[in-house]
């Protein structure tokens, strides 16, 4: 459009000079014509090339600040302003990037080794109590014993927020994980005087064990914290779907949607004031990582069950 506004202020310009001197004006309009012929087929030449620098500097855009290649040549001094400005803004992104990387790196290294390191005195405090067995020091060891479950908590947090990545996909036997997470929360279920129901089980699935554990105990931990009294069911089903279900207090409906979301709590959660809000959050990015589906079902007062689709066709066995 630039182009012809100037085009029609030189022709208004020569129009008046010639209208002053009285010169006929079919000159002027002639003239015109020409002008802007000469112009259409100069843009009609320009336009593909045009086009293409357009197109190519909207992919660049896209993909700024991430690009790495050079950005498109500008074709006017504006032009090539923008773009050492636009070269300079990635490369100042780059470093920022690059330094908040190391700083985030750097945490996550130092809660790492706080993690591990605090396991050693609470070991040291689990063996003392356990050397006399007393009320007071089974109530202190269920107190430890969920220490030691926060601190790992922590740890896994960290690990799933990182970008790398510590899966070993295999194929697993469930009754060994199952077991495993059974004989970690024995004492929980003791001191509680909560049954346990479990049928063994000849399935297996193509996971990650040590996750799949991770989500495991996550569930029986919240089955045992919010069932006052009754029983806790691990069941698996063809599949292979594994399931928690308990007779606790259960879930209201307006908070099921969102029990999976960070930091949510719920009407539950209000109750308990320790809740955090952050396990069910870790199984879900857990399960999302193995692409296993996580979901659950509730009716307030009656208790919950959670399923884990452990289908995962997919993957490929190590």
């Amino acid at each position: 459009m630039g182009h012809f506004a100037v085009l029609a202020l030189g022709t208004a310009i020569f129009g008046a000079v010639f209208a002053l001197y009285g010169l006929p004006l079919e000159a002027v309009a002639y003239a015109a014509g020409l002008c802007l012929l000469a112009g259409c087929t100069a843009l009609a030449l320009r336009y593909p090339r045009a086009r293409r620098a357009r197109q190519e500097r909207r992919a660049a855009l896209d993909i700024l600040p991430e690009a790495a290649g050079p950005l498109p040549e500008a074709s006017c001094p504006e032009g090539d302003d923008f773009r050492a400005m636009a070269e300079k803004l990635r490369r100042s992104y780059a470093e920022l990037m690059t330094k908040r990387e190391a700083e985030l790196q750097e945490s996550r290294d130092y809660y790492a080794t706080w993690v591990h390191q605090i396991k050693t005195p609470i070991a040291v405090m689990q063996m003392t109590l356990q050397a006399e067995d007393t009320p007071e020091n089974r109530a202190l060891l269920g107190e430890l014993f969920r220490i030691r479950q926060y601190a790992e908590m922590a740890l896994n947090y960290i690990r799933l927020e990182s970008d790398s990545s510590d899966l070993v996909i295999r194929t697993v036997a469930l009754d060994g994980v199952i077991r495993q997470a059974v004989r970690r929360y024995a004492p929980q279920f003791v001191q509680k005087r909560l049954a346990l129901r479990y049928e063994p089980t000849a399935e297996t699935a193509l996971t990650d064990e040590k996750w799949l554990l991770f989500i495991l105990e996550q569930l029986l931990s919240n089955a045992v914290k919010y069932t006052p009294a009754g029983s806790v069911t691990i069941a698996v089903t063809a599949g292979p779907v594994l399931s928690v279900t308990d007779t606790g207090i259960g879930i209201a409906a307006e908070d099921l949607p969102r029990i999976f979301e960070k930091g949510f709590t719920g009407y539950n959660g209000r109750t308990d004031k320790s809740a955090t809000g952050l396990g069910l959050y870790l199984c879900r990015m857990t399960a999302q990582k193995l692409r296993h589906r996580l979901w659950a079902e509730s009716v307030p007062g009656r208790g919950s069950t959670f399923y884990l689709d452990l289908r995962r066709e997919e993957l490929v066995v190590e």
